[in-house]
């Protein structure tokens, strides 16, 4: 079955298998084959098969698919997984799948002797250059169980090669993978201080020089978007995906408050939506950076008639308070949901009609003026980083390590707020650990996990195994440059500025 758009596809060696995707709908123009004119009701079929925009298509080497794996792909276990997880798992089974065929195997042939030697090169193979971590290795082993379980199910295949085990956690008894890694919550995660992050912030981004002038080499195309970017996801601490999918209706509007609540959609959310705060300065350098920048990208956009041109536009109509929008597709329909159910995907397609014509509904555009897609932030982010080393700097930064970097800030606040609600002098804090508690799940809530021992183990390590009474001393201020210091000095995990 051909996919209706084949969006993009992973580049592969001639006896790697190719990883594409399936699209959101039209005919690419151009092709000048016209064999795709033929399948007038391609559509038709696809909705019979139930092929779902953004569906992985895989081909063997030999060019063949294979109507199985379209089978597991259409499953709903798979299907219902986030888009942003499907396009993480998927080009894990192109890599195995490779591998695979260069022992002769084929992806229904594996044994449970395959998949260790996988795990061994993976993790280990002297001549891998791209070896990974245990994190990485936990995602991949994840996204195998969870196809060849699909596999066993639909009868494909006997048993699953991932073999697994019980273990007893705090959540009862589950079901563990035997190849899990014993290093996850061991990795080397970074954190920024508040001054470490605006250095980085403002050489990286903003082209200015370590010393806080100016650079005149610095071109500044998009530094009024990237610093905008970054310090919306600092503040919220909302993931890459969240922050980078936002709607413009979806802002907050600047009314002079400290924190502005805003709510991340279900469908661009790890999990769940869920509502998030967001401070006055970050809002207001977004404000600043559609009123300026982004209006100047949307307006030569217009003019070379690039929105016009889009295949697959959806015209968004109305936004109304309940969270409910209303858009026309491409065909005239006209549709009705909740904005949560609003893919990435959906949201770059998503356009609304201004004064001066279509403009795109997303926040973050292209200095073309086009809807920028989320992951391009992860460049954005590395060359900020290059930026800094070339001008002698030891900071560097990603979208995940501001909302790591949050946390932490926030962690620091809430419990001196509550220290100071409380009334507690220093030598009765420790007395009161268990009111803190109810702090880490406030952080919990903030960030979006579903489990308080996640954000206890991995995304506030810094702070594991001091005394609160250590943290919590006599400053007027919690998030002092010098208790992010005595934090970056203590445990070498904080990135500081000093």
């Amino acid at each position: 079955m051909l996919p209706k758009v084949v969006l993009r596809a992973e580049e592969a060696e001639l006896d790697e298998w190719r990883l594409f995707w399936t699209g959101a709908g039209g005919v690419p123009d151009g092709s000048g084959t016209g064999v795709l004119e033929r399948w007038g009701d391609l559509e038709e079929r696809e909705r019979a098969l139930k092929i779902r925009a953004g569906q992985p298509i895989l081909i063997d080497p030999a060019g063949r698919s294979d109507g199985r794996l379209s089978a597991v792909f259409r499953h709903h276990e798979f299907a219902r997984k986030k888009e942003g997880t499907k396009e993480t798992y998927a080009p894990t089974y192109r890599l195995f799948f490779s591998f695979l065929w260069q022992r002769g195997l084929d992806w229904d042939q594996v044994t449970v002797s395959d998949l260790e030697d996988w795990e061994d090169w993976r993790l280990r193979g002297q001549e891998n250059k791209g070896r990974i971590v245990g994190a990485t290795w936990a995602r991949e082993l994840a996204a195998l169980r969870l196809f060849y379980d699909i596999a066993v199910k639909l009868r494909f295949l006997a048993a699953s090669p991932v073999l697994t085990r019980s273990a007893v956690t705090p959540d009862g008894v589950v079901e563990v993978a035997e190849l899990a890694p014993s290093d996850v919550r061991s990795s080397n995660v970074k954190w920024l201080s508040p001054r470490g992050f605006r250095l980085w912030r403002d050489v990286g981004l903003g082209g200015m020089l370590p010393g806080g002038l100016e650079s005149s080499s610095w071109p500044g195309r998009n530094d009024g978007r990237d610093v905008a970017f970054a310090d919306y996801v600092y503040s919220s601490g909302l993931r890459r995906r969240e922050t980078g999918t936002l709607l413009l209706s979806e802002l907050p509007g600047v009314t002079g408050r400290a924190y502005y609540p805003g709510w991340v959609g279900k469908a661009v959310a790890k999990r769940a939506g869920r509502f998030y705060y967001v401070g006055h300065h970050a809002v207001q350098g977004v404000d600043l950076y559609r009123l300026s920048a982004r209006e100047a990208a949307v307006a030569r956009a217009r003019r070379r008639g690039l929105y016009e041109k889009l295949a697959g536009r959806l015209l968004l109509r109305e936004m109304r308070q309940d969270r409910t929008a209303v858009w026309t597709g491409p065909g005239g329909r006209t549709f009705c949901a909740r904005v949560d159910v609003l893919t990435a995907r959906e949201r770059m397609l998503m356009f609304v009609e201004g004064e001066g014509g279509l403009e795109p509904a997303m926040l973050w555009l292209t200095e073309s003026g086009m809807p920028m897609a989320y992951k391009s932030w992860t460049k954005v982010f590395e060359r900020g980083s290059e930026r800094c080393a070339r001008a002698g700097l030891k900071v560097f930064a990603t979208p995940h390590m501001l909302r790591h970097s949050m946390a932490l800030r926030v962690l620091l606040s809430l419990m001196r707020a509550l220290d100071r609600r409380l009334g507690l002098a220093p030598q009765e804090r420790k007395r009161y650990e268990e009111v803190y508690g109810t702090v880490w799940a406030m952080v919990k809530d903030l960030l979006g996990h579903r489990s308080v021992v996640t954000t206890q183990e991995i995304y506030l390590e810094p702070v594991r195994g001091l005394q609160v009474e250590t943290l919590l001393n006599d400053m007027d201020d919690p998030v002092s440059a010098e208790l992010f210091a005595e934090l970056a000095r203590r445990t070498g995990l904080v990135l500081d500025a000093a």
